[in-house]
């Protein structure tokens, strides 16, 4: 018997047919019952990597969805948190999961990650979870532009990177595949649907915030397993606001 918490097929492919906003609109009821949400084991891997280099007052989780990322902001921030993000549907699932949480809620903001409603200087931390395949990589340097410009002097932006697959594995020719069949579907078919696994690679995230005016370390989340040569599949990138 089907889940019925789950999107159905058909529920996904109307979805990848309408545009990224309007896609998220849709999908919202049922994100979090999709493997599209990030897991609590790398929330819960995050938080405990940023316990260690706060403190942090002002959070803000860029992209937030449904707001799975603002509990870690709340653990580790002991101000204000504030969540954006372009889709009406995401936002209104995330008011009403935590319209009982205790203590003050989040600040929920409907706008573009590349045009951030917020003054300069607003934010001690920024943390984005899953977005950025939504960005293509000629859009990577004005977003993080525009992340600096809401950050404090030595504020951070952090987000967790995943090891890409290695070549001729299955997860190789899966996401290969899926990006291809985007690329597919974006050129016959307006609006496009931007959603892209290998368009961030680490070493063009690495440059691209250098140049935006950050420094750059990696941390990593060992808890969440090592590869066979023994490096991380996780890392927490973490750009400090020079």
């Amino acid at each position: 018997m089907s889940d019925p918490l789950r999107p159905t097929l058909p529920e996904l492919a109307r979805q990848a047919l309408s545009s990224v906003q309007r896609g998220y609109d849709l999908l919202a009821p049922k994100f979090d019952h999709t493997r599209y949400r990030t897991p609590d084991s790398v929330l819960d891997a995050t938080a405990r990597a940023l316990k260690t280099l706060g403190p942090f007052t002002d959070g803000l989780d860029l992209c937030c969805g449904t707001g799975a990322g603002i509990r870690v902001l709340r653990e580790v921030c002991s101000g204000r948190t504030a969540g954006l993000d372009f889709s009406t549907g995401m936002l209104t699932e995330a008011r009403y999961r935590y319209a009982t949480a205790p203590g003050f809620g989040p600040h929920w903001v409907r706008g573009d990650a590349l045009a951030p409603p917020f003054r300069p200087g607003t934010f001690d931390l920024v943390v984005s979870f899953g977005a950025f395949g939504h960005f293509l990589p000629a859009e990577r340097p004005r977003l993080f532009t525009r992340v600096r410009e809401v950050l404090r002097e030595g504020g951070t932006f952090a987000f967790p990177m995943a090891a890409p697959p290695r070549p001729g594995t299955a997860a190789y020719w899966t996401l290969l595949g899926f990006d291809a069949a985007m690329r597919v579907r974006n050129a016959v078919r307006r609006p496009p649907f931007v959603m892209y696994y290998r368009t961030w690679p680490l070493a063009e995230v690495h440059r691209d915030l250098i140049e935006a005016g950050f420094a750059v370390a990696l941390h990593p989340l060992g808890e969440l397993g090592r590869r066979e040569d023994g490096s991380p599949r996780c890392r927490l990138l973490l750009a400090t606001k020079r």
